[in-house]
């Protein structure tokens, strides 16, 4: 971490990769990390899941040697969600880790097993609660029920920074059912930092924060700022039994490209079953897409951000680059073929010369010829099947990459919306 809040938020929109860890009571239920809402569990009945959470397979070394070798910068934690549970000894409330079978600090020997391998360290921390008295809906009723409440809100926050300190990150969430002047961001916000100054927010307490999370899709914000998309491996944010919908190492890459393309990161979520241990089918994915990234990480790690016309209008993306994805870091180019055309592969549009390709796994060199009037690209020679899991070209360029909106067909010279005229047709 920089020994700056300008360097911390550098090296975040550099980390590109994270692995985001959802553990608590609820695990042991396997039902998602909202039963105890959706289900209206009694408090006690819920309360007492704490004589049996064990965590006994919960292996921070492991989890942070797991994202290592995944390729993952950073990993967020889930030291409190919305049911109350805190993974860590609190002095400020009861229903934490150091009264239940486990009774180790979780978010302390995670910690520091991030330290270890290198790794940033965020945390979450729910801003509601819903089994602390008063709780936000007493809160909305009664203005003396919610000086009790904000008042309990900033002590769990106090108390969680000056514990581990330093992280990188606060990650808030559970920011229902106040907007920034209920939760008293600026005040939350500034409390924070005067304990850790170098320390970044999301924008999940009513502000903007240092980075927005968009959750469940891959968009970049326009204008740009950091940003960090927040998805899930399977379909579940948490351990759900029965949800075997794992996506493949070729999505998980292909968000990963998106997010580089749009100089953005990618919070992938996991979670560990309800002895602490991961998915053996998680880790086995995440493995792949780490072996990947070691041989092509090139064109994820250090990219800019990168987009073109028509590839960036909602609904026109995926026909656009059916065949490839784009990501640029300087004069290079990068395509991650998606769709392997065997020998020959053919890409239009690009306004820059190319002067040198290569396929990035294996160094091997490309023959290719360029058309500069279309900016039309021939691929030859490549292997008849694709050589590994989406395989990556390298495009040297002259200059810094340009790619025309229009694939180097002409476009009406007025132009219709949503769309954009061509820069060529434009230069006349």
């Amino acid at each position: 971490m920089g020994n700056s809040f300008e360097a911390n938020l550098a090296d975040f929109v550099a980390a590109r990769y994270g692995l985001f860890i959802h553990y608590g009571l609820y695990s042991l239920l396997g039902r998602g990390e909202w039963a105890l809402n959706r289900e209206h569990i009694d408090l006690a009945e819920y309360a007492a899941l704490a004589d049996r959470f064990t965590a006994e397979r919960y292996d921070a070394e492991a989890i942070c040697a797991l994202a290592k070798a995944a390729g993952m910068r950073y990993i967020c934690l889930t030291t409190m969600h919305h049911d109350g549970f805190m993974l860590y000894p609190s002095e400020v409330s009861r229903f934490h880790v150091g009264h239940s079978a486990c009774g180790r600090d979780l978010v302390g020997e995670t910690v520091a097993a991030a330290r270890r391998h290198g790794l940033r360290m965020h945390l979450y921390h729910s801003l509601n609660h819903w089994t602390c008295e008063p709780d936000a809906v007493a809160a909305l009723e009664s203005p003396a029920a919610c000086e009790r409440f904000i008042a309990f809100t900033f002590d769990r926050l106090r108390e969680l920074v000056t514990r581990y300190n330093p992280i990188e990150v606060l990650w808030y969430d559970g920011w229902w059912p106040f907007n920034a002047d209920g939760w008293r961001a600026e005040a939350m916000n500034r409390m924070l930092r005067e304990i850790q100054p170098w320390l970044l927010v999301n924008g999940r307490n009513g502000l903007p924060g240092d980075f927005t999370t968009p959750e469940g899709h891959m968009s970049a914000p326009n204008p740009w700022r950091p940003w960090e998309a927040c998805l899930t491996l399977n379909d579940s944010w948490s351990y759900t039994r029965g949800d075997d919908r794992w996506k493949s190492p070729s999505d998980v890459l292909a968000m990963l490209v998106r997010a580089a393309q749009g100089n953005g990161n990618l919070l992938l979520g996991i979670g560990p079953e309800p002895d602490g241990a991961i998915p053996a089918r998680a880790a086995e994915i995440l493995r792949q897409v780490g072996d990947w990234l070691r041989r092509n990480g090139e064109a994820v790690y250090a990219t800019e951000r990168f987009d073109f016309g028509l590839m960036t209008r909602a609904g026109h993306r995926g026909d656009w680059s059916s065949l490839v994805d784009y990501t640029v870091a300087g004069h290079r180019l990068y395509l991650t073929v998606k769709r392997w055309q065997g020998e020959t592969l053919t890409i239009a549009g690009l306004r820059t010369p190319p002067l040198a390709m290569r396929l990035l796994a294996t160094g091997q060199s490309v023959d290719f010829t360029y058309e500069a009037g279309p900016g039309k690209v021939t691929l030859r020679g490549l292997p008849p099947e694709p050589p590994g899991l989406l395989p990556v070209i390298r495009v040297d360029c002259g200059g810094p990459p340009e790619i025309c909106g229009c694939g180097g067909m002409r476009t009406p010279s007025v132009p219709h919306p949503p769309y954009d005229p061509c820069p060529s047709d434009l230069a006349g």
